[in-house]
């Protein structure tokens, strides 16, 4: 979960607030696809409970990575406007947050604060999922894998408690 939190803590209160009423949440059972590779998306999604899976589905069914809660999924394809390379598919019964690339691009061009936290939250969430892949590869250190910047700290500290805000807002529904 450690992910989502350099994103989420990049948001205030407020910011926090909105993606709660903006979005949405969707059961997945066991099998089923969030994300088809090659078919375009229009939304960005925070799995909440269970298991996803990431394949590349090219007749070699391993799976490249596995999700859990907090993790932030289609962020590139949001970034990039591209489909995505991969499929994503529950591995297990799993709940996810969805919010619409519609509903986030009126926020980014009506709140410049939104936009500057928005992007800086998917850079550092990005840079960290950078770091873990190289250390899984072998190329960086064990030492530096929970390495936080100090400045970062305080957010990520702060989105723990935001992501249980989203949790609880959501079990009641």
């Amino acid at each position: 979960m450690k992910r989502a939190l350099f994103f989420l803590g990049q948001f205030n209160n407020r910011d926090v607030e909105w993606f709660i009423n903006n979005g949405q949440k969707i059961e997945l059972r066991n099998g089923e696809k969030l994300i088809q590779k090659g078919n375009f998306i229009d939304s960005l999604y925070i799995v909440l409970s269970g298991q996803l899976s990431v394949c590349a589905e090219n007749g070699d069914k391993q799976d490249i990575a596995t999700l859990g809660s907090g993790e932030v999924v289609g962020e590139m394809s949001f970034l990039e406007t591209r489909p995505p390379s991969v499929s994503v598919i529950a591995r297990k019964t799993s709940v996810v947050y969805k919010i619409s690339r519609e509903v986030i691009e009126l926020r980014l061009t009506t709140n410049p604060d939104f936009k500057a936290n928005f992007y800086y939250g998917l850079a550092l969430f990005l840079s960290n999922r950078l770091r873990k892949t190289t250390d899984q590869l072998g190329y960086g250190t064990a030492e530096e894998e929970d390495l936080i910047d100090t400045k970062i700290l305080d957010g990520v500290a702060q989105a723990g408690s935001r992501f249980g805000q989203i949790l609880h807002r959501f079990s009641e529904a």
